[in-house]
């Protein structure tokens, strides 16, 4: 079972189990199928779990598969939002369907989702770390640290005038040391501070004091475009590499290549404090990028959708080579659709 709040979710209105249930999908999809529908709500969905459980096939043979189940219409990987002001996290959670949908099916679902969790929000505390998908690397257990939720006490606060012991005000003592850019007397900025947390999100991304002052302006760019500081840790944080050699260089390039939209910000939040328009962000089932479900039809973003035909600028494959799975997947799409 995964952690409490992250797993393996049920979809409504699904027809009642057969013999014959996935009959129209290549065998390994089917084994995994089986499997997974099998599955109790609650259950592990990543992919080292089901590989661990099922002996035929290894880690990226399980990948490969949830992706054409994404494609064929059976599940929806998803990030909900829990909790309220400052303890909301986002919990990863996977929504399964025994009967094939399709993408207007799942856009509609999630919408309503959506729309229930917007009305009345899950106000349960998250566990304190991320995904069960990708748990943090092992600890020493002398480290008191990893217990605790990230505090942005880690960062020092500019100092302020302090009331002397016999009432006086006791003016404050310069720094001699300059202030990070775009960091107010107040403290630093929701910006730097969303970048100091990284390194406790994900012990892979540890930014030093000056690489938070460098990236900040870009940080900023995305608060000002309407989305949340949980938004930003978790589009920095998803779908990491085994190995990052450098962080600052890796998280640059997220943040200009990631960059969401610019949208209208909403007179009822208040400004220092924004909040997310959306309980519910469908992510990619193969790399993890997050997204409206508009987005990504099939549950893959553009670049996973491309990326299996390498040479893009080339003519595409016949349908008819036994190594175009994609093909043979959309087109076993196609006819679930007609069951």
């Amino acid at each position: 079972m995964a952690k409490p709040g992250y797993g393996k979710r049920t979809a409504p209105d699904q027809r009642p189990s057969a013999p014959h249930d996935f009959s129209l999908l290549p065998v390994r999809e089917r084994y995994v199928a089986a499997f997974v529908d099998r599955l109790p709500d609650g259950a592990a969905m990543s992919v080292k779990q089901l590989a661990k459980q099922l002996p035929l096939y290894g880690q990226q043979a399980i990948s490969s598969a949830l992706t054409a189940l994404s494609v064929a219409g059976h599940l929806r990987r998803v990030r909900c939002a829990v909790g309220a002001g400052d303890e909301m996290r986002w919990v990863f959670r996977t929504f399964w369907s025994r009967t094939a949908r399709d993408n207007e099916w799942w856009t509609t679902y999630l919408a309503t989702e959506n729309t229930r969790r917007a009305a009345a929000p899950d106000i349960t505390p998250p566990p304190l770390w991320g995904p069960d998908e990708e748990p943090p690397p092992p600890v020493p257990p002398e480290d008191p640290g990893t217990e605790q939720a990230p505090e942005p006490t880690a960062v020092p606060h500019q100092r302020t005038p302090a009331q002397a012991p016999d009432g006086e005000t006791t003016p404050p003592t310069p720094d001699p040391a300059p202030a990070p850019p775009l960091s107010s007397e107040a403290g630093p900025s929701p910006a730097y501070l969303a970048l100091a947390r990284l390194g406790h999100e994900d012990r892979r991304l540890p930014l030093s004091a000056d690489d938070c002052a460098t990236l900040e302006p870009q940080a900023a760019e995305w608060l000002a475009r309407g989305v949340s500081v949980d938004y930003l840790i978790s589009a920095l944080t998803a779908g990491l590499p085994a190995k990052v050699d450098a962080p600052l260089g890796f998280i640059r390039k997220r943040l200009t290549a990631k960059m969401p939209p610019r949208l209208p910000l909403t007179g009822d939040a208040p400004s220092g404090t924004p909040a997310p328009a959306r309980r519910i962000l469908m992510e990619c089932t193969d790399c993890g990028r997050p997204g409206q479900p508009e987005a990504l039809p099939d549950g893959l973003c553009h670049t996973c959708r491309t990326t299996h035909r390498p040479n893009a600028d080339q003519a595409p494959i016949p349908p008819a080579e036994p190594a175009d799975i994609t093909a043979r997947m959309t087109n076993l799409r196609g006819l679930l659709k007609t069951v």
